[in-house]
């Protein structure tokens, strides 16, 4: 019976490994993917606001989107600066002014679902107003 080289002997060492182990590189890419799930949601917004829920699906957006929040108080925020109503419509209306009538500025509009809805239309009014009608109502995801 033939063992084939060696007639049973051991050899003299192991045959390197050619092949890149990826295990250690792909457990690690693993963790900074849960780690930015995890924070990357609590990097979105400045103002603290309790949204209300929906079912809608986010929105594709080409640019940054302006945020206006109202907070609890009925305190008026664009982007993260607390500002008075008439500097609210002013700001806007500069704002309109700088767009091109092909990619208008899309608005997120977060209101805390506690507020009056007259406070949040006034917002809205100012936002026809100044001519910035891509809108959109910044809600939480719903849990069902």
């Amino acid at each position: 019976m033939n063992l084939g080289p060696g007639n049973g002997r051991r050899s003299r060492g192991r045959a390197p490994m050619s092949e890149i182990n990826v295990t250690p590189f792909v457990d690690v890419m693993l963790v900074l993917l849960i780690i930015f799930m995890i924070t990357a949601p609590l990097l979105v917004t400045g103002i603290p606001v309790d949204l209300p829920e929906s079912r809608a699906n986010a929105l594709d957006q080409e640019q940054e989107p302006v945020q206006i929040s109202v907070d609890q108080q009925g305190r008026i925020y664009l982007d993260d600066q607390e500002m008075s109503r008439n500097d609210l419509s002013a700001r806007l209306n500069a704002i309109a002014a700088q767009q091109s009538p092909e990619n208008p500025r899309q608005i997120m509009l977060r209101g805390d679902k506690s507020l009056d809805y007259g406070l949040i239309m006034g917002v809205m009014g100012e936002l026809n107003r100044a001519g910035l009608n891509r809108v959109s109502l910044v809600t939480t995801g719903s849990s069902e």
